[in-house]
């Protein structure tokens, strides 16, 4: 799935583009929804809540969706050639100037603005809230904390602890703090471990993915310390040594993760 970041940017994206203007054309290419008509609709407003997104029209109605592993959407100028195919465009927006195409979307429904939060309150603390402040960060805390024996990695990765983090950066706070993705939460500091991730998403929070930098440092390939980094040219940017690669997580939840066995303290995968 995407990180937070990325969700985040594609809202802001979006919002610049369409809000405040009215469509002259709209499809919704879904069952649930390809009776719903949009067009004279003025987009109102966009909200991203962790790795969720609400596209918000006049009449208080709101398209909640999800971009998964492979959804995303395409902003570009009338007449423009779509980049993906035809067949996976699920909703289409087009105003004066723009079309708007979202791709792939997944949880797609037609909700009431005031429905919004009944949807997300499963959810931890928004690392990308603009309310972000120090109650969220303690609750955020509070909560990564609660399984104490539950492996740091997995811990961040559930939204429901804290919404936003995903794998780029579930490895890279984990070499941040010195500790392998392995490592129990009770073995760290939770509080500096919801204080990195909502830094690090926050300074990337209008990048693209491709330009993500969690090191701070510039130059090609220096913009991560071990994520992607497993190869024997590459290793991990702060010591060069090998980066080791493993699943983590059960079953269907797995993910990769990456790791300096130099840098980075605590067990690896079994």
């Amino acid at each position: 799935m995407p990180e937070g970041d990325t969700v985040f940017h594609t809202a802001t994206r979006l919002r610049a583009a369409l809000a405040g203007s009215v469509l002259r054309h709209a499809q919704l290419r879904h069952p649930r929804l390809s009776t719903m008509e949009l067009t004279g609709r003025t987009v109102s407003g966009v909200r991203s809540v962790g790795k969720h997104l609400f596209l918000r029209f006049d009449d208080e109605l709101s398209l909640h969706h999800h971009l998964m592993m492979d959804g995303g959407w395409s902003i570009d100028p009338l007449g423009t050639r779509w980049r993906r195919p035809g067949h996976q465009a699920r909703v289409v927006l087009r105003t004066d100037e723009v079309e708007a195409v979202g791709f792939l979307l997944h949880e797609m429904r037609m909700v009431r603005v005031a429905e919004e939060d009944r949807l997300v309150a499963h959810l931890g603390p928004d690392l990308l809230d603009p309310a972000w402040d120090d109650d969220m960060a303690a609750l955020a805390a509070a909560r990564l904390a609660a399984e104490p024996s539950r492996a740091l990695g997995e811990a961040l990765l559930d939204q429901r602890v804290l919404a936003g983090v995903g794998n780029v950066y579930k490895s890279e706070v984990c070499f941040l703090l010195g500790v392998t993705p392995w490592t129990p939460v009770s073995e760290v500091d939770t509080g500096e471990a919801v204080r990195l991730s909502h830094d690090l998403l926050y300074r990337n929070r209008n990048r693209d993915r491709y330009d993500r930098n969690t090191t701070g440092q510039r130059g090609r390939g220096r913009g991560v310390w071990v994520y992607g980094r497993s190869k024997r040219a590459q290793g991990c940017l702060r010591c060069g040594g090998p980066v080791r690669v493993a699943e983590q997580g059960e079953e269907l939840r797995e993910r990769v993760t990456y790791w300096c066995p130099r840098c980075q303290s605590g067990p690896g995968p079994d």
